[in-house]
């Protein structure tokens, strides 16, 4: 019995590490194809046409104040 409680957690995280690279990946593929000037930077206006959630946290985001946001700034926030 103890083998097969092992073996659905196992899978239960390895699942759940799969879901969690898809949506990653998700992610920077949205970032991109908000990025239009391929800075590797989302200004507000560029998070308002490709990434709303982005847009409406994008203050909690871009903590620096610098008028954009990067793809590991995004990625950060959504890990907590």
């Amino acid at each position: 019995m103890k083998s097969i409680s092992k073996a659905v957690a196992l899978l239960l995280a390895l699942g759940s590490g799969a879901a969690l690279a898809a949506d990653a990946a998700e992610v920077e593929a949205k970032f991109k194809a908000a990025d239009k000037d391929s800075d590797g930077k989302l200004t507000l206006d560029e998070a308002k046409a490709g990434m709303p959630r982005v847009a409406r946290g994008f203050d909690k985001i871009d903590t620096g104040k610098k008028g954009y946001v990067t793809l590991d700034e995004i990625q950060a926030k959504a890990s907590h």
